[in-house]
């Protein structure tokens, strides 16, 4: 996947480098090309993961732009849709790089700034791709989480404007981390949306991320530029010339509140209280069911369309043997006064799944989320009663 978007990026370049000048304007040599890092902020999830753009600085010539990779419009046709199907579009914006300040300033966000070391041939080269990029033809792209955003195309520019020159040593990924860890490091006060991920999102992101991947947050191409050096012929040199601390956040992130955790153990005990009372009262609460197993059941089926129907990165989901949808027929097959002979054994073999999940969970190429354990033991137990139920041939209407 990621060489399809390096090798369309390639192709992108070239066309810059054969055509005439785009940006009709020769920088100066008081010109700088400047890499801008915002750390994270938990305002928004997508905003939990930081941001990054170019600066390009010219004096001389009346320049201050910014190149920001990461713009998408409410307003694009079918946004909705395109976001469902993984098909959104984001595009290459530009704008005054004062405007831009202001704007950080007043989310009260902290940024910093990193003057590239490179020559004026390359400042030059890379100031005409990003105008290019920048044409309205050509602005557009199809946003991927983990192998086409802010941060990976500003990689990718750089990676492909100063070749083999530009030397990493990857020690900031020495920890071998997959591309789920890399967002869950970011994710600790977005607990929703950390399990959000976590349930939508397939083993496709289990998979371990090498020193270049690990660029695809922000923070880590910060952390790539400020390790790596560039050649120049017989000599290398720090790819970062000098770097400003432009502003600190006051922000104080909290982890307390209501989080996944606490739900599922409130599920865990509310379904083992029923659970209690219909073994002690002979009761009917037949409604707990329809509840656990018709979420799970349809959730599974939007799994399976996330999988099937879409680009997103959800394939060889793991979650479909909790979320499963056979559940739904299942539970259709429950409610009927007659009941079929397989139907215990469903919910033994459902709820024994259950069990085995909670243990080997680690072990899994996906690995399931820890909140989710009291929910999958409420599976479990409401599964082992049911089949209990089922075969005393008791009327379980």
């Amino acid at each position: 996947m990621s060489f399809t978007y390096r090798l369309l990026f390639v192709l992108s370049l070239m066309t810059a480098q054969f055509s005439a000048r785009a940006s009709n304007v020769e920088l100066s040599e008081d010109a700088e090309v400047i890499v801008l890092i915002l750390d994270p902020t938990q305002v928004e999830l997508y905003s939990a993961f930081g941001h990054s753009a170019f600066r390009v600085s010219d004096p001389i010539n009346r320049i201050d732009m910014v190149f920001n990779y990461g713009i998408f419009d409410f307003d694009q046709p079918n946004f909705y849709l395109n976001f469902t199907k993984g098909k959104l579009y984001y595009k290459l914006g530009t704008g005054n790089y004062e405007a831009y300040k202001r704007y950080y300033f007043r989310e009260d966000r902290t940024w910093r700034e990193h003057v590239l070391n490179i020559d004026q041939e390359d400042k030059q080269a890379i100031f005409d791709f990003l105008i290019d990029n920048a044409k309205p033809e050509n602005a557009n792209y199809y946003y991927n989480y983990c192998y086409d955003n802010c941060a990976t195309r500003m990689r990718d520019v750089l990676d492909l404007a100063l070749g083999d020159r530009i030397q990493y040593d990857f020690s900031y990924a020495s920890d071998s981390m997959s591309f789920r860890d890399l967002m869950d490091k970011y994710l600790t006060y977005q607990p929703w949306g950390d399990l959000g991920i976590d349930i939508c999102l397939g083993a496709q992101i289990d998979e371990t991320a090498n020193g270049f991947q690990y660029q695809y947050m922000p923070l880590y191409l910060e952390e790539a530029l400020k390790t790596a050096r560039l050649k120049s012929d017989s000599t290398t040199a720090p790819i970062i010339s000098s770097s400003e601390l432009m502003n600190v956040s006051s922000e104080q992130p909290s982890s307390d509140g209501f989080k996944p955790i606490h739900l599922f153990v409130v599920v865990f005990f509310v379904v083992g209280l029923i659970t209690h009372r219909e073994l002690k009262y002979n009761a009917n609460y037949r409604f707990i069911d329809v509840i656990l197993f018709g979420i799970t059941g349809l959730l599974g089926l939007f799994l399976l369309f996330l999988w099937f129907g879409t680009d997103h990165l959800s394939k060889y989901n793991f979650n479909l043997l909790w979320a499963m949808p056979l559940n739904l027929a299942a539970l259709f097959f429950l409610l009927k006064k007659s009941k079929t002979a397989w139907l215990r054994y469903y919910f033994l073999a459902f709820g024994g799944l259950q069990l085995l999940l909670i243990i080997f969970r680690e072990l899994l190429p996906q690995v399931v989320h820890y909140a989710l354990i009291p929910f999958l033991l409420a599976l479990a137990l409401r599964s082992y009663y049911l089949a209990y139920l089922l075969k005393g041939h008791k009327n379980t209407n």
